[in-house]
């Protein structure tokens, strides 16, 4: 294969699975799943398999927090009409806000003033619900920082900051550094539900989590809480995040001072439902859908969620070494995320540093990695994601672009910008975790 042949095969393998993404998204919108499992008929509204006769309420109040909360909002008022109200915190800023709503712009990954601000008016609105009320929950990815309020007064929003920086560093997986969430605050691990309480509660959930545990998503504000003060210390202990906490935070756990959150026998609960509409599998059977049309054997394999990343490009890379020994072309999909232990403060994020990791493996290989996050925004980073391929080392070579370097500082950003290979979407205003496209010929 001449050079011009090989970068030619190279540049329409990093097209195909950047098209792969960009269509599985599109594939896997809220618009799509609402039409499908929440639409409403003469004033009964459809919610999976639940029905609620809308006028036998004597309130509807809708609380949508997360990422996908302005998004949600929008594709139920398609289904329902204009005549609902509530309250919506998100991250992102809409580009006109739905008429009936109060809004909040919550931080995220940290939390920042009105993250606070959004749970006072929530926890207000959900208190003030009597036993004839429905309570609609519209809980998408980012909820944890999108809205909080500290469980203990003396936490400081900058305290707050600090210890959620601790726990996003650590390398945990999601599910445990929710649950140390949950039991730092009034909004999570069943908190809203139980502030909501008497009123009838239904919870559509856009899922960001592992489909085992839906109770992690935005740290489990409507659901039982599965996780205990107990694991909290063990985690505390396993990842040495207590000398990392600031006083406030620390002082609670030397003290075993924290509360336990509402589990699956309180009465709180009894007129509570909750339903998934659209998660990370979903975006894996849409991405696998576009790579079949293109003409790739497609196989899923989700293994490596939660896995550190370079142990996870490592297992991926093998795998689909393997595949291609019986099948061209193919395409392995793995969606979930990995963990990145971060020690020094770059520009980037999770799937960036994957795909960096994956570039140094695959030097001279006719194999491309994608990886990138659904909600368009990876780590502290402009870009959803990044692309790379045989090709990425040699030619951030010819520009002077240290890989090695990069990957050690966790600055992916820049390198992959300067070789045009970082995935630029925006803000999807969805967010079903990630996903990781390898192909090979």
């Amino acid at each position: 294969m001449t050079d011009s042949n090989r970068e030619s095969t190279f540049r329409q393998m990093r097209e195909a699975a950047r098209s792969i993404f960009v269509e599985a998204l599109a594939n896997a919108s809220i618009s799509r799943a609402f039409a499908q499992h929440v639409n409403c008929d003469r004033g009964v509204l459809r919610v999976r398999e639940d029905l609620f006769n809308l006028q036998s309420y004597s309130d509807v109040l809708v609380i949508a927090l997360g990422k996908a909360g302005h998004t949600m909002v929008g594709a139920l008022t398609e289904q329902v009409g204009a005549s609902l109200e509530g309250i919506v915190a998100t991250s992102v800023e809409p580009g006109n806000q739905i008429r009936g709503f109060r809004y909040f712009r919550g931080g995220h990954p940290m939390p920042n003033e009105e993250s606070i601000l959004a749970a006072r008016a929530i926890l207000k609105a959900l208190e003030a619900q009597p036993a004839t009320a429905l309570v609609m929950f519209l809980v998408s990815g980012g909820g944890s920082a999108i809205v909080e309020k500290p469980i203990d007064e003396e936490i400081s929003l900058d305290d707050l900051v600090a210890t959620y920086r601790a726990l996003v560093h650590s390398g945990a997986p999601i599910a445990e550094i929710n649950a140390v969430r949950k039991h730092l605050s009034w909004t999570k691990g069943g908190r809203l539900a139980q502030a909501a309480f008497p009123a009838q509660q239904v919870s559509i959930f856009i899922s960001d989590v592992p489909e085992n545990t839906p109770d992690a998503l935005a740290s489990g504000p409507t659901m039982p809480d599965s996780s205990t003060v107990e694991d909290c210390y063990r985690l505390a202990e396993k990842y040495e995040l207590l000398n990392q906490f600031p006083a406030s935070t620390r002082e609670l756990f030397a003290r075993h001072a924290l509360e336990e959150t509402p589990k699956s026998d309180d009465p709180i609960f009894h007129r509570a439902r909750w339903w998934t509409v659209l998660s990370n599998q979903s975006a894996m059977e849409e991405a696998s859908h576009v790579a079949e049309r293109t003409g790739f054997v497609v196989h899923l394999d989700n293994s490596c969620d939660d896995w550190d990343y370079d142990r996870a490009a490592d297992y991926l890379l093998q795998r689909v070494r393997e595949l291609r020994k019986q099948f061209s072309p193919v395409c392995l999909i793995s969606g979930g995320e990995v963990t990145v232990k971060v020690t020094n403060g770059g520009i980037g994020g999770r799937n960036q540093q994957f795909a960096l990791a994956c570039a140094e493996k695959i030097a001279g290989e006719t194999i491309t990695v994608l990886s990138a996050g659904t909600d368009g925004i990876d780590g502290n980073s402009s870009a959803a994601g990044a692309v790379v391929d045989g090709s990425t080392i040699e030619r951030a070579r010819a520009r002077s672009n240290d890989a090695r370097a990069a990957l050690q500082r966790f600055n992916a950003y820049p390198f992959f910008s300067e070789l045009g290979d970082a995935i630029e979407i925006g803000p999807t205003g969805n967010n079903l975790r990630d996903l990781r496209i390898l192909l090979a010929y």
